[in-house]
């Protein structure tokens, strides 16, 4: 318990940990509050900061084009097999034979496209408004999370379609991924299952692409919105004023 008292005491664990100990009421009522099993949202949130103005909206447009990809990508995992015996075939067949395929198709290509610049955008305008001060500096960490999370979902959906452009773009990538210090081959044969981009590669850029990524996007995406509505009730009236 001295160990975690003392992380706590830190700048890094009070920007972590919200929770006081619970002695008094006033602290078991704190620690309610900052618990996120207990409710996700706060008993209120001030009016300027859900305004077009304040945000932009932009994390409100990234989340409507995740809800996008989402959809779009349940439909298109119907008529899609992860095999470079069929993969480029199904693609063709999804934009020529499939009902609305190539409207789908369209609509994940460019929700992809547009979240990422969503994303980057939403990201830009938090740093120049310094929202990632204290008490926001941990949020902030989840959302460079969040944007590499989105990168990396753009990045491996890029070889399903078993092209030429997305063949030779992904083993790019990959050797890229290798040069990085201390665990870059380890991410490199993670990618690649392989010595060069295969099969396996395939098969696992799909599972990345269609379960792992997703899953932890929307856990991080849940708890950075429960952050952002927990630390916006910890921000000076003159603070809210001046953004």
């Amino acid at each position: 318990m001295k160990v975690m008292d003392r992380i706590r005491a830190t700048t890094v664990g009070k920007s972590i940990f919200r929770v006081p100990d619970r002695v008094t009421e006033r602290d078991r009522a704190a620690g309610h509050w900052a618990s996120f099993l207990l409710h996700i949202y706060p008993v209120k949130v001030r009016r300027k900061e859900i305004t077009f103005r304040y945000t932009w909206f932009l994390g409100v447009a990234s989340l409507v084009l995740f809800g996008s990809l989402v959809v779009s990508g349940i439909y298109l995992m119907f008529f899609y097999v992860p095999s470079p015996a069929s993969a480029y075939g199904d693609i063709q067949t999804i934009q020529t034979q499939v009902a609305f395929g190539q409207y789908i198709r369209n609509i994940h290509r460019w929700s992809a496209h547009l979240m990422v610049l969503a994303v980057a955008a939403h990201m830009a305008r938090v740093f120049y408004r310094g929202a990632y001060k204290a008490p926001k500096e941990f949020n902030w960490v989840i959302g460079v999370v969040l944007l590499v999370l989105t990168l990396l979902l753009s990045f491996t959906g890029y070889l399903l379609p078993w092209d030429q452009l997305a063949y030779w773009a992904v083993t790019v990538g990959t050797s890229m991924a290798g040069y990085v210090p201390l665990f870059g081959e380890q991410v490199r044969d993670i990618l690649l299952g392989g010595p060069t981009v295969g099969s396996a590669t395939l098969l696992r850029f799909y599972v990345l692409h269609v379960a792992v990524l997703p899953t932890l996007l929307v856990v991080v995406v849940t708890v950075h919105l429960w952050r952002w509505r927990k630390d916006a009730m910890l921000t000076a009236d003159s603070e809210v004023e001046d953004a």
